[in-house]
């Protein structure tokens, strides 16, 4: 396994206006360790994931994939390298069936354009693959169903399992929880605790539910008001004074 991170931010900025979102974040991450971002509403944990992503365009600093500098690179060149994204909300061609949504990531890691969508349903290599990802979901009983009309926590796995049909090298899930139901939860915890134990992938994590970091996060890093104020060992990180005051909202004793 390499030693050296597979994804680095170097001085990483953006700028709305004369607002600072994400203020100069420099971080890297490392293959086989699952990092959560959590910090209070408005501090940047998303804007950071669409900087890294590619959905948005930085004001300042650097991606770096694989030591590489990406910071121009359009979102789908990002995937092409290893970068994979689960959204916060749904991302997914509603009217196609949910074989069909994650046929079409398979079709796209194996390299297939989507003009050869007619073809395609005599892959049965590729429709396995498809299927094999929605069994790790759960979600193989509704694989007929068009995506409009499975249930928001329904969406989320579906959404899961198109990520997994990518490959991708770098996981980031944001919130990947938000608007399930507690029976739903944990199909998906234990599904990216099973891609962290492969032990090659990089996970990123952006999170509010202090359970879901506590099981899951090997590290933990706190964005507030943009800036990266704590980085280091979960237990550590959350009984920080900074993060009690930030995160939680508690003042330290001696304040």
């Amino acid at each position: 396994m390499p030693s050296g991170p597979v994804l680095e931010t170097r001085d990483l900025t953006i700028r709305f206006g004369g607002q600072v979102a994400v203020d100069a974040v420099t971080c890297a991450f490392h293959p086989g360790t699952l990092t959560a971002i959590v910090g209070p509403n408005g501090a940047g944990k998303t804007t950071y994931f669409n900087l890294i992503s590619g959905q948005l365009r930085a004001s300042a600093g650097e991606v770096l994939l694989h030591g590489q500098r990406v910071t121009r690179l359009a979102a789908p060149l990002r995937t092409r390298r290893g970068l994979g994204r689960a959204f916060q909300l749904t991302n997914l061609f509603p009217d196609l069936s949910v074989l069909e949504n994650v046929r079409l990531a398979v079709q796209a890691r194996a390299g297939i354009g989507l003009h050869f969508l007619g073809l395609a349903s005599d892959h049965a290599e590729l429709i396995d693959r498809a299927q094999a990802c929605l069994a790790r979901v759960r979600l193989s009983d509704r694989a007929g169903v068009p995506a409009a009309a499975l249930s928001h926590g329904d969406q989320r796995k579906l959404e899961v399992a198109i990520l997994l049909a990518l490959e991708p090298q770098i996981f980031m899930f944001d919130e990947p929880t938000a608007g399930m139901s507690v029976d739903e939860v944990p199909v998906i915890l234990d599904l990216i605790e099973a891609i962290k134990q492969e032990g090659d992938k990089t996970i990123l994590l952006v999170e509010h539910k202090m359970d879901v970091v506590r099981r899951l996060a090997d590290r933990v890093i706190v964005l507030h008001q943009g800036a990266l104020v704590a980085d280091g060992d979960p237990a550590e990180v959350v009984a920080s004074p900074i993060v009690q005051e930030a995160y939680l909202g508690v003042r330290p004793a001696n304040a």
